[in-house]
């Protein structure tokens, strides 16, 4: 089988088109590094982010890894607690009053949901005492507005948390076709006329400037998730692949009734096993195999851009039984043509699922996935991973929203 580096494969296919890809694991197109590592992570034009505590009422606001902006806060008294989870800013509006409390006024006003929740300048006693905002000191909430843009993360927690420098081989890099040839032995390429040919394509074009990797879109971050979806019902699939081999399972209704459980037999019976119209997990090995099938994978990747989705793809996510939590990554700042970009994490749930990097571990994405990912990567697209639902929360005017309280 033949085996490249994928920068190597990018450049063959971005400057020559071959359409020979092999790739494993992730959203990304990428095999940077194989592990995890804390990096130190330049933040001179890095995305920002906001992270808030409610058990230490405070706001902070990082570039990158580098906290620029703190402040204390006033987040939901009892009975009208701050959910925690991960939002973003979904509007802005330098005037604004509450629609739900007597017209109140809440300057400097950056929503979270529309549910209510925001951020405004209030009053700070120095205690949660809101009904569900987060207020702000005025001083830092005009300043705020004046750093902060629609889509922005906002990621609040009970406790405390900071953003780590993170780099994994699953997360996504940069598309980017590159004049650097596969490192192949000279056999295979002798073997391989048309990877000749696309490797000496590649090298009349090193000099050419690259008009493909223009992306109008390259100013707008993205917002991915991955999160597990429920499994396939087991007596279902079996149902329906009997039926397929002609041994008539009867409706797949999900119900191992009498004509089931009589298709099993007469399966049995032709593979020469012992006969007895119950289906173990052997037998269901068995009738996958025999009829082809393959289990799907187990959870999906969202995309979206300025609020509206624009991609979804199946993904696996290994060790399902374990939990997952909620962790966010972030691309930072580069530049069309380069093809590399540092990540942050964020875990927006404490110890619950692991470290980042052991979650990016579970992780795999089809080849043809995480190359149309790599095409589409932005400067601060965000990547969450998560086994809490984001569908109460999450529609038309929102990214993906995700509540862990």
């Amino acid at each position: 089988m033949l085996s490249v580096s994928f920068n190597s494969r990018r450049s063959l296919l971005g400057l020559a088109g071959a359409a020979v890809l092999s790739f494993t694991t992730l959203s990304g197109a990428v095999a940077r590094d194989s592990g995890a590592e804390a990096a130190e992570i330049p933040a001179t034009e890095s995305p920002l982010h906001m992270l808030i505590s409610l058990n230490e009422q405070q706001i902070k606001v990082f570039r990158g890894t580098d906290l620029i902006e703190t402040s204390p806060i006033s987040s939901g008294m009892r009975g009208h607690s701050t959910p925690t989870g991960v939002f973003s800013i979904l509007e802005k509006r330098r005037k604004h009053f509450s629609n739900l409390y007597n017209n109140a006024p809440m300057p400097f006003m950056q929503r979270l949901t529309w549910s209510g929740i925001a951020l405004h300048v209030g009053k700070l006693p120095g205690r949660p005492a809101s009904h569900g905002c987060i207020r702000l000191p005025r001083d830092f909430a005009k300043s705020l507005y004046g750093m902060t843009d629609r889509g922005m993360h906002v990621v609040i927690t009970r406790d405390g948390t900071a953003p780590v420098g993170v780099r994994h081989a699953v997360l996504p890099q940069p598309y980017a076709p590159e004049t650097e040839v596969a490192s192949l032995s000279r056999e295979t390429i002798a073997a391989d006329a048309a990877l000749r040919g696309a490797i000496h394509e590649a090298a009349l074009q090193s000099n050419v400037p690259n008009v493909l990797l223009d992306n109008p879109h390259f100013d707008q971050p993205l917002r991915m998730i991955i999160t597990p979806q429920q499994a396939p019902n087991r007596v279902k699939v079996q149902q329906r692949l009997l039926n397929q081999m002609g041994f008539n399972a009867g409706p797949v209704d999900g119900v191992a009734g009498r004509k089931t459980r009589a298709a099993i037999s007469l399966y049995q019976e032709g593979a020469d096993l012992p006969v007895t119209g119950r289906m173990t997990d052997a037998l269901e090995a068995r009738i996958h195999a025999d009829a082809g099938y393959e289990e799907p994978q187990n959870a999906v990747l969202r995309i979206r851009r300025k609020f509206r989705d624009i991609y979804s793809a199946p993904v696996t996510i290994n060790d399902m039984h374990r939990d997952i939590g909620t962790h966010v990554f972030t691309a930072l700042d580069f530049q069309q043509g380069d093809n590399a970009v540092d990540w942050i994490a964020v875990s927006a749930e404490g110890e619950r699922g692991g470290a980042p990097a052991d979650v990016l571990d579970r992780i795999e994405m089809p080849e043809a996935v995480a190359l149309e990912v790599s095409r589409m990567l932005t400067p601060g697209t965000s990547l969450t991973v998560t086994d809490r639902s984001f569908k109460r929360n999450t529609g038309l005017g929102t990214d993906f929203v995700v509540i862990t309280r």
